[in-house]
């Protein structure tokens, strides 16, 4: 009898895990394998916010597996290099993996099966590891995939997704396989604060939190900014320390409006990976151009700096940017409010923003971000491509009073209720007391202006 391989990559979990249940079908041994890619972090991923989750997941997943007899055999190079190095040793016909979408995980999945056929092994890829349906499960007449959310939602809330796995009760693994150490997390000094712990151990508690009660407030309250109502469970999503469709059925079972809003955004999820499966190279270029001629130079250098650093001089954006680089994580109300005013208020390339939240983000996604950067930008999926969000508006709607704001603008604390929305019309001592805070780095008129002039919209 062989040992089959499976090769974990984002679905660092044990339990609903259809590459391990189905290696482990034949009752035998097999060999649980994490690669340290070169070519992902050579493409950006290594980012220390994302490297201290991963270690953290990957530390998780050993234990896990351990608890079941099992061991995590971990590699480092290139992925195609080293998995076949773990057939030849132990005389693999099959290696299992999870379905991915990027355009690197396309060229991955290829260059596997061509060296794994060279060896006398198969290449066996599984579907819905990573997603509730697979991209490509429903698809409009005409067209390979779903160009707009709300036709695409109604054709997935018609599916039933799959049954969910148990975690297996057993696992064994073969002495003979050798393995590197765990990775560490990076020191502290380059990581945000208040990060997160990571691993499906965390994962799961975070997910029966959310479910026995805090989903049920979801559909009134996920927009309010200092309540901060959300699951926070993306990062978990993003490292498949989580099943999407192991949540879906827990929350369908949850019940209630709550519920139902929330499972609405995993098919947001599902909506932006059948995207990018179709479009790879929407990462990097436009879903549809808009022939924008995005500001550059010295003073377009200076506005994303002051964005970069929370400075713009408009509260509701910069707090969402300082909440970014202390939690690695960010609100989503934040992330529309913070992308609309680069792209739009201050008319800057979506790729400098999609770039900078993943330097920072846990749950830097490719899929999600880029294609979340492009909706807001509009040259994306969203079919009102030229709105554009005020923030001085958006501040008084979801942070009325504006806690949300003297929460992460110390400069600001000491104003009171709505007017912190707005501090450079304060004048005397409440204009002293915030004296250290910018004045804005664009009036909101003249950047609407501007943008409107370059979209031909006026």
């Amino acid at each position: 009898m062989t040992v089959p391989v499976v090769l974990f990559t984002s679905d660092l979990r044990v339990h609903d895990h259809p590459p391990l249940r189905a290696a482990l079908g034949r009752g035998g041994e097999v060999v649980p394998l994490f690669v340290r890619d070169r070519a992902v972090d050579a493409a950006g991923f290594a980012a220390p916010n994302r490297l201290a989750f991963l270690a953290d997941c990957l530390a998780d997943l050993d234990e896990r597996l351990r608890e079941r007899g099992g061991r995590l055999v971990v590699r480092s190079g290139d992925v195609v290099e080293e998995v076949c190095a773990v057939v030849r040793e132990t005389g693999a016909r099959d290696v299992h993996m999870a379905a991915d979408v990027s355009a690197y995980a396309h060229r991955r999945e290829e260059r596997l099966r061509d060296a794994l056929e060279a060896e006398g092994c198969r290449l066996n890829v599984h579907d819905t590891v990573s997603t509730v349906l697979a991209p490509g499960a429903v698809t409009p007449a005409g067209s390979d995939h779903y160009a707009v959310f709300t036709p695409y939602l109604r054709r997935w809330a018609e599916q039933r997704p799959r049954d969910v796995l148990a975690a297996p009760r057993r696992i064994r693994v073969p002495d003979c396989v050798g393995s590197r150490p765990l990775p560490s997390r990076p020191e502290a000094a380059h990581l945000s604060p208040a990060l997160p712990a990571g691993g499906e151990s965390a994962a799961r508690r975070r997910m029966t939190a959310w479910l026995r009660g805090p989903v049920d407030g979801y559909a009134d309250h996920h927009d309010d900014l200092p309540g901060d109502a959300t699951s926070r469970l993306s990062p978990d999503l993003h490292f498949g320390a989580l099943s999407p469709v192991e949540l879906v059925h827990r929350a369908r079972r949850a019940g209630g409006p709550g519920a139902e809003a929330f499972v609405r955004q995993l098919a947001w999820r599902d909506f932006h990976r059948q995207v990018l499966a179709a479009r790879p190279r929407a990462a990097a270029r436009d879903y549809r151009t808009r022939d924008d001629h995005w500001r550059t130079g010295a003073e377009a250098r200076r506005d994303v700096r002051a964005w970069k650093e929370g400075r713009t001089g408009y509260p509701i954006v910069d707090a969402a940017m300082r909440q970014l680089r202390h939690e690695g994580w960010m609100h989503n109300r934040g992330r529309l409010l913070t992308a609309s005013f680069l792209t739009k208020t201050l008319y800057v390339d979506w790729r400098v923003g999609a770039r900078h939240f993943l330097e920072l983000l846990v749950d830097g996604d490719v899929a999600n971000n880029q294609l979340n950067w492009q909706w807001t930008a509009g040259t994306g999926t969203d079919t009102r491509p030229h709105r554009v969000l005020n923030p001085v508006v958006q501040a008084r709607r979801f942070d009325p009073d504006g806690a949300y704001v003297r929460r992460w603008v110390p400069e600001l604390a000491g104003i009171d209720g709505p007017a912190v929305h707005e501090p450079w019309k304060l004048d005397g001592p409440a204009r002293a007391a915030c004296a250290a805070y910018p004045d804005p780095v664009v009036d909101l008129a003249e950047g609407l202006a501007r943008f409107r002039r370059a979209r031909g919209r006026e």
